[in-house]
């Protein structure tokens, strides 16, 4: 049989970017965040709860992956350079010889 544990109290800050991330998706309240609001969901701002529903993926994956094959190139391309410059000074340490 289900049962009321409690209630899911949300709260609002009036400058949202001065809170300080503390890690792990958590945020402490600053100075500059200012002092929360407390708020009933889907009024002042305050966002909205749902049972039973999942979040939705707040990531664009094609970009993402376009910026993926960009850095993997990116990084192939630098490795290649490494390598060229340590032949290029190997044999000019045997030139020495």
């Amino acid at each position: 049989e289900p049962q009321e544990l409690g209630d899911i109290e949300l709260f609002r800050f009036v400058n949202p970017s001065g809170l300080e991330s503390i890690g792990r998706n958590l945020l402490k309240e600053t100075a500059a965040s200012g002092q929360p609001v407390q708020a009933a969901p889907g009024e002042e701002g305050a966002g909205t709860l749902v049972q039973k529903y999942l979040e939705m993926s707040n990531v664009q994956v094609v970009e993402e992956m376009v910026n993926m094959i960009v850095a993997q190139r990116a990084y192939e391309v630098n490795s290649k350079a490494i390598t060229t410059a340590d032949e290029m000074l190997s044999q000019a340490a045997n030139l020495k010889r």
